[in-house]
């Protein structure tokens, strides 16, 4: 969308102040989404753990309600003064929300479990899935915040590949003998990731589409 988003912030006051309250969104998501992951598979907990995450969450949609409240308040003033950018920040806001409600879904997807994954299913399913959604957070703020073309691409990699690896867990446990409640959380587990991928890419790859191709790059590529 820009040669350089990076220099497209510079000196751009309003602009910069938005992008660091984004940049605040996508950490959190972060955060709820190591506490919840780690609550879920590896039975990390504290009493105050789940109120965190909601209260984590909350911190999410409060700042995409400022950050959007200070774009149509901008726009509002000045109407042709950078009207791109603040419809991709429009967009991509949800994006980092809808990271907070699926990490937080994670966590509600741990009270659900009656008793611990079979760590050795879990593993031969989900291998290292956690530290490729962790390093994929890394890579779509870095892709994001400093424009970077190749990061960007690099992010849709990790998503095609998370999301076919999401799809066989669910086909496989559909056809497991394993307990109910196992099956259903491990399949909301795999579904929860798929969408928390391709929320990420959809942050990473809105620094190489067009703004009418936001959400629909990963559709567009899936097809060539």
């Amino acid at each position: 969308m820009f040669k350089n988003l990076l220099d497209f912030w510079k000196g751009k006051d309003f602009l910069s102040e938005v992008l660091e309250e984004f940049n605040a969104m996508l950490e959190d998501a972060m955060l709820m989404f190591r506490s919840s992951y780690g609550k879920l598979v590896h039975g990390e907990d504290s009493d105050v753990m789940g109120q965190e995450v909601y209260d984590l969450d909350q911190r999410i949609n409060a700042r995409q309600k400022e950050i959007r409240k200070r774009i149509i308040e901008h726009l509002s003033v000045n109407p042709t003064v950078d009207v791109m950018a603040c419809l991709l920040l429009f967009s991509v806001t949800k994006d980092a929300e809808r990271l907070g409600d699926f990490a937080k879904n994670l966590y509600e997807n741990s009270v659900l479990l009656v008793k611990p994954f079979n760590m050795e299913t879990y593993n031969e399913l989900f291998g290292d899935m956690e530290t490729e959604i962790l390093d994929l957070f890394i890579n779509t703020r870095e892709a994001f915040i400093e424009s970077d073309e190749e990061k960007a691409k690099k992010a849709w990699e990790y998503q095609r590949r998370i999301k076919r690896r999401c799809n066989e867990i669910i086909y496989k446990v559909s056809r497991s003998e394993m307990a109910v409640n196992e099956a259903v959380c491990m399949a909301l587990t795999a579904r929860y990731l798929r969408r928390i991928a391709s929320h990420l890419t959809n942050i990473a790859t809105s620094v190489i589409v067009p703004l009418s191709d936001l959400d629909y790059f990963n559709d567009k590529r899936e097809g060539q």
